[in-house]
C-alpha cells in the first residue's frame, strides 16, 4: 500500500487524429521515488481521447499500488476541468472515458486533480512521445509489479 503518491500523466496525437501515445509517471510523494513510469501506445485516436486514456491507465496502476492519497497533475485543462465538474463532457467519443475515469477515482479513498503547464509535465510527455516514437508500449519502472511478486 502507497499512503501518498503524485500521479503525471499526458497524452498525444500527431495530428487529431493521429497515432497516440499517453504517458504515465507515479511517484511516492514520500520520497519523490519513481513507483511507475511508461508509455502506451494507443494507435489512432484524437488528442482528448489520448489524455483520458493516459489517465485511465495511470488510475489502474494507483489501483493496482493501493495508493490511498493521490494528486493528479495533468496539462490537459479541458480534461481537468471536466472531471472537477467546472465543464461538462459533450464529445460522445469522451463520455465513455469520463465514467471510466469517474469510477475508478471513486476506488481510492482522497484524490485531486490539478491543471499544470506543459512544462510541469514532461516526465509524461516523454514518455508519451517515446510510446509514439517505438509505437509500443515502454516500460521505464513498475516498482509495484516488482513489489507483489
Amino acid at each position: 500500500m502507497i499512503n501518498k503518491a503524485i500521479l503525471n500523466v499526458d497524452g498525444g496525437a500527431r495530428g487529431n487524429p493521429g497515432p497516440a501515445g499517453a504517458g504515465v509517471s507515479l511517484v511516492d510523494a514520500a520520497n519523490n521515488e519513481a513507483i511507475f513510469e511508461a508509455g502506451f501506445w494507443l494507435g489512432e485516436m484524437t488528442n482528448n481521447m489520448a489524455e483520458y486514456t493516459g489517465l485511465v491507465r495511470g488510475l489502474d496502476v494507483a489501483i493496482r499500488g493501493k495508493v490511498q492519497m493521490l494528486t493528479v497533475f495533468a496539462d490537459s485543462e479541458l480534461m481537468v476541468k471536466q472531471i472537477n465538474g467546472e465543464y461538462r463532457v459533450k464529445n460522445a467519443n469522451l463520455k465513455p472515458l469520463f465514467s471510466d475515469v469517474v469510477g475508478k477515482l471513486k476506488l481510492i479513498p482522497t484524490w485531486e486533480v490539478k491543471h499544470v503547464r506543459r512544462e510541469e509535465n514532461k516526465r509524461a510527455d516523454q514518455l508519451a512521445n517515446l510510446a509514439m516514437d517505438a509505437q509500443d508500449d515502454y516500460i521505464a519502472c513498475d516498482e509495484i509489479a516488482v513489489g507483489a511478486e
